[in-house]
Parts: C-alpha cells; structure tokens; sequence
C-alpha cells in the first residue's frame, strides 16, 4: 500500500453507457485535484469513457488523464498483490471487484478502508443505511456503505469547488451564444426557448416534438447524435448525423455532436431548459440553475418511478407542472389533456421554477460536497482504526 501521497482505487462497471463512468471520472478528478490524491480508475468499458473524455486512448491498458491513473479493468481474473492495493478502495455502485483485489486488501497493514459508494436516491431509506459496514463473510474486512443525497444525513451531492464562479461568469458573459453558435444555432434560434435532450431510447420523444411544434413560442432542441434516433430521424426527414437540422412549426431540432463532460456542462448552462437521464447529467442539471426535467434509469417492477416521486416530493416547486411533466416523461403519468396542456402549463411556470433551483442550490450547498464528505468520514474511520490498533 502506497501512504504519500493518499493512494485510492475507484472500481467502475459502465452499465449506464456514460453515466456510471461520468460520475466517476468526475469523482476521480475532484479528488486528485482538489485533495491531492493519487486515483487510479479501473474501468471496464474505455470506449463508452472515450466519448465523455476525448483525452483517453480507449486501446491503452494504463494511461494518466488529467493527473489520474486510468486503468482497463479486464476481468475478474486479474492477480493483484498487497503491494497494488489503495489506501482507499471505492466500488461503484455494488460492483463486484476482481476477487484476487480483495484477497491482497487483507493482507495489507494496516488494511485499506473500502466504501461501497451507492447510486443517488431522495428515498427516506438512505438515510438509515449511508455510512453502515458490512463485515466480509471470510476476511478480516469491513466495507462502509456511502450514500450520495440530499440531506445533511447523506453524501451530498458530487460539486467541485469553483463551479458557481465559473459557471457565473459563463452565464452572464458572450461564452453561451458562443458555444451555441459553434453547435450550429443561428441568432433567431438562440432566440427561442433552448433545449438540451438528453434520454434514454424509450422516452416520449415524439409526443413532446408534436407538443412543440404546435407551441405558443418557438423552441430550439439540441439533441446529441445518437440519442432518440427513431423520434429525431422521423422528425427531421434524413438520418440523425451531425449537424442534421430542421423546423416544423415552432419547431427547431439540430444534431450536435457527442459533447465531452466539461462542454456539456457549459450546453446545461446555456440552455433554458434541460431533459436529462441517469444520475451525472441529472447532479449537473441542478447545479446549472436551469429547470430540467429528469429521465430516470428503468429498473424492475417500475422501482425507478418510486425513486422519480421520491425526489420529486424532496425537490418540490412552485406549482405541480414540473411534477406532471416529469412523471409522464418517465411513463408514470398520463397527459391527461395532452402533451400541449403539459407544455403550455410548464413553459407558464418556467420563471418560478429558475427562482425554485436557486433556492435548491442554497440548500444543497449546506449539505458539502460529495468528495470532501467521503473523505472526511474515511478520516475518522482511519482514525478509529489506528486508535484500536494502538490499544492491542
């Protein structure tokens, strides 16, 4: 085990094509960057990583991207010594590290703290279970469970220190009709309500396009090429490439390219309005002060919609529009006077909500941010350890 500086391994099974491994890279980032921590980031599919991080060679086995140590995670196969293991050990998500990683974590001393970081959740439960151990049923281990959220008695929520300055000064300077006018947006287009979508396959994209194209004022939607295929290439007449555009009604729609974190972070914040899906666009969507509305990733017997109503009641609003958007967005709600009435409603509420997700930013602000709260507890864990062991 490595002691100086801080070693830490971050596992990562990409399940969620670029979810998974967004919020990790933002993770492993933070933490090198802000706390000095030497990160390695083992991740089983470099080529979904390759299109968030265009720095990363995605054939390379080991590589330094922006000061982390990225490693391809092959298999469960992989022999490891005591001598490659992390003072720190985080699996993302429940994934299962390769056993040989395990077995050289208990020969170490003193043995690494290993967390278990979990998925993002407004659900009540969370609150009991973020920061319980898990005994290992053969090794002398202890794994910690770590809870993003959005109370004081969870995680927090993944934020970098800077990001209001910055993404200040992007919003009231020229830099988001730049970056606009570089994705293919003419003046008159960045005129209308702007639109970054962001979904899984399923989602209603047709219905809300009709919505749109029948609206009161224009819309401009920014669609990333290979999101909504079928729905983009029926609404635009041609295949979905790069670049690709057309309007209908008060409809425009226009392909961009598949943007890397730090640009689609500056489309958030240049956009009226966010649809956003899984869990690293959806963090970054409520730090963009903007209203988004949230596509949750499926899970079995409609789990998923229990957890879009438990943020929803945790997130409120100024009226139920946003709620009633998002529910029939995610399939756990009916348009009961029709796509129009939703958007027609929503845009009405548009004001209120932008007041609605600066208020939210304050109060998750007071909660910290996700990297120094988990280093902070893996502190008093370490001491806790070494107390014990000055005790035997």
């Amino acid at each position: 085990m490595s002691h100086n500086p801080l070693s830490l391994a971050l596992f990562c099974k990409v399940v969620d094509n670029y979810g998974d491994i967004g919020i990790c890279w933002r993770l492993a980032r933070q933490l090198q960057h802000e706390h000095a921590i030497a990160v390695t980031l083992w991740v089983d599919d470099l080529a979904s990583f390759a299109r968030i991080c265009p720095a990363l060679d995605a054939g390379a086995p080991l590589q330094l991207v922006e000061g982390v140590a990225v490693r391809h995670w092959r298999g469960q196969d992989q022999p490891f010594t005591a001598a490659e293991v992390a003072d720190i050990v985080i699996e993302f998500f429940a994934c299962d590290i390769p056993p040989a990683y395990i077995g050289a974590m208990a020969q170490c001393t003193p043995r690494p703290l290993w967390f278990n970081l979990e998925g993002l959740s407004a659900e009540d439960w969370v609150e009991g279970c973020h920061r319980l151990p898990s005994m290992h049923p053969r090794l002398p281990l202890t794994k910690h469970f770590f809870f993003p959220g959005f109370t004081a008695r969870t995680g927090g929520l993944l934020r970098e220190s800077g990001l209001a300055q910055q993404r200040a000064s992007f919003q009231e300077g020229a830099q988001g009709a730049a970056l606009l006018a570089r994705l293919g947006l003419s003046a008159a287009e960045q005129g209308a309500t702007k639109v970054s979508l962001f979904c899984y396959p399923h989602a209603p994209v047709a219905e809300l396009f009709a919505a749109w194209q029948g609206a009161a004022a224009p819309v401009a939607c920014l669609v990333p090429r290979g999101v909504a295929v079928d729905a983009v290439e029926a609404f635009l007449g041609m295949p979905a490439l790069e670049g690709a555009a057309a309007t209908r009604g008060a409809l425009s729609v226009r392909v961009i390219p598949f943007l890397s974190q730090p640009d689609y972070e500056r489309l958030l914040w240049a956009c009226d309005l966010n649809f956003v899906r899984g869990e690293d666009s959806f963090v970054r969507a409520q730090w963009a002060l903007r209203p988004f509305i949230w596509h949750i990733y499926p899970q079995d017997e409609h789990l998923h919609q229990v957890k879009l109503r438990a943020f929803l009641q945790r997130y409120g609003a100024a009226n139920d529009s946003l709620a009633a958007l998002s529910l029939c967005w995610n399939g756990a709600g009916e348009a009961a006077h029709g796509w129009p009435v939703l958007w027609r409603d929503f845009s009405a509420a548009r004001p209120a909500l932008v007041r609605h997700a600066a208020w939210w930013e304050g109060q998750m602000l007071a909660h910290g941010d996700l990297a120094a709260n988990l280093l902070k507890f893996a502190d008093s864990l370490r001491q806790q350890r070494d107390a014990e062991a000055a005790q035997n």
